[in-house]
Parts: structure tokens; sequence; C-alpha cells
């Protein structure tokens, strides 16, 4: 809900996360989005992603954009925003690396800009030093309740699993493979091998469609803030058998499937889950509901329109 006597704020930001950037530019303000003919790293730009709230800023022009405020989220974007004047607010992504309660946040020695970090965890395990530092958990645009679990399969939505093989956890999904077949979604899943079916890049709403039609839903990442993709399948109404790691022991509900770091207890859940599709679709219903209630996006964007007003000020 929008504050009283708040105004719509010119909020400059880069496209490096497509799905949070896709429930971030869904506020109320106008969002800035650097672009060049470079394109990525620094000028993706839209990407192609339909945001009619998003307008394109050339990279070399950003001082012509004249923003209110301005969201970062790597640590060069401080140079390329220095000349314009404009409040900051960080957004870290990320859980600490490269040690996971020792590493320094690129922003520990200033205390002029707020780090927002996306789940409790990475508050408390980043030292932010003299950084003023807050939280504003996900959410994410409600893709429907689309689970039908008519294929007999588990399935996961990971980028570069074998490049990421143990921070994904991708090394344990051919561990669960052994107890049904298991599909992965994702960029560079073709290069997976073994008892691993690799489907693809897919974009959405199909891959969201193409997900719910299998039975479980398979997070085991070791090392992540929390993946979008887990939540988007909780929104799905899908089953969920998780790595008990990071955030997801907090993200997770009992009743929405089965949640631990010893593989054997995922291994029987997972067996449990695909043999019996009532018991599945139960948990399903359970995700679903936790994850409206926890991480919709009504919360996430009104948590932001504070956020920035307070920035701006």
């Amino acid at each position: 809900m929008t504050a009283p006597g708040s105004r719509r704020l010119r909020v400059l930001l880069w496209h490096v996360h497509g799905s949070w950037t896709d429930a971030f530019v869904r506020g109320r303000h106008d969002y800035l989005v650097p672009v060049s003919r470079g394109g990525a790293p620094w000028g993706l730009g839209r990407a192609g992603r339909d945001w009619p709230s998003v307008t394109e800023v050339p990279l070399d022009r950003l001082g012509d954009a004249h923003p209110d405020v301005v969201v970062l989220q790597r640590p060069e974007e401080l140079d390329l925003v220095a000349h314009l004047g404009a409040p900051s607010v960080y957004v870290e992504h990320n859980a600490p690396r490269p040690r996971a309660a020792s590493s320094e946040h690129p922003l520990a020695g200033r205390g002029d800009i707020r780090v927002a970090h996306v789940t409790h965890f990475n508050d408390a395990m980043w030292d932010c030093g003299r950084a003023p530092t807050t939280v504003v958990p996900h959410g994410i645009p409600d893709p429907g309740a689309h689970y039908t679990g008519e294929l007999a399969a588990g399935v996961s939505m990971i980028n570069e699993p074998v490049r990421r093989r143990r921070v994904t956890g991708a090394d344990l999904l051919g561990t669960l493979a052994g107890v049904a077949p298991v599909e992965v979604f994702g960029m560079g899943t073709e290069a997976l091998g073994g008892r691993l079916r690799g489907l693809g890049d897919v974009p959405a709403p199909a891959l969201h469609h193409e997900v719910a039609r299998r039975r479980v839903y398979l997070h085991t990442a070791r090392w992540t803030s929390l993946g979008l993709s887990l939540l988007e399948a909780m929104h799905l109404a899908m089953p969920v058998v998780v790595f008990a790691a990071t955030e997801a022991l907090a993200a997770v509900p009992a009743g929405a499937g089965v949640l631990s770091t010893d593989v054997s207890v995922l291994a029987k859940g997972f067996r449990e889950l695909v043999h019996e599709p009532d018991f599945a679709v139960l948990a399903g219903k359970n995700a679903r509901e936790h994850a409206l209630r926890h991480f919709g996006l009504d919360a996430f964007l009104s948590a932001w329109d504070h956020l920035l007003a307070e920035t701006a000020r």
C-alpha cells in the first residue's frame, strides 16, 4: 500500500538479476535502466523484457537521467554513479564469499549507503562494518497454482549447474536421481550427463507450466541467498525437497515437503512424494499458502516503497 504523501520517484538501477528486477520494476515508480551497444554487464537495458515502467537510459548519458535515488547492486557501480549526486541504497543479493562468517562487505568502510539484504541470513553473516543494513525479503509475481504433477519425476531450475556444481548441489541431484528421474531447466543444463537430463533454458510462462508437470521440486543449493526458483515452485503449488542451508531453513515450512542436510532423508522424502501423488498435492498446497503469505509481491513492493522514499529524503 502506498504511504500517504509519498511521491513517485525516478529510480536508476542496472538490469543484473532478471527475476529480481522483474518483481522490483512492478512498483509505482519510474525505473531507469542503463543500456549500451556493449550490452551486459553494464548496459543490458530491458533485454527484451516487457517492462512498461522501465525507460532505457544510454550508459554514457546517465547524468541526463536525473534520478531521485540509485539502487546499486555491484561495487563497480559506485564509480559509475559518483557524479550523479543522487542518494543510493545497495542491494546485496549474495551470501558472503569467500568466507561464510568473516567476509567483509565492499561497503563496510562507509556509513553513507544502506545495504539492503535479501535475507536475514545474509544480514547476519556479512560483516558490513559501518554500513547501516536492513532486510527486504524476496517477493515475486504469482505465476499461479499450475501444479499437475502428472510426470513422476523430480525437477530443478539451475543456471550453469556444471560450472557451479557443488555450489548449486548438482552432485546431490545426481544422487537423488537414483530414486526417480530428475530433469533440470536452465542455462547450460544441456551439458549435464549421467543420471540427470538437462532441458535447456525455457522462458516463462512456458517454463512454469513445464516445471509444474513434474511431481517434486528439488532445491539442492549449498550456498545461495534464497533461490527465487524455489519460491516460484512453491507458488506453483509444488511439493519441495530442499537442502537445509542458508535462508531455505526459514523459508520452507513443515508440511511443504522435506527439509534436511541428510541426503538420505532427502532421498526418502523424494521417494515418498513421487510414489504418493495425493501426499504430494497436499504438500504443494501448504507450500503455496506459505509462499503467498511470506513472499508475495505486494509486501515486497511496499517495503521497497518505504525504503526508496527514506533513501531519497
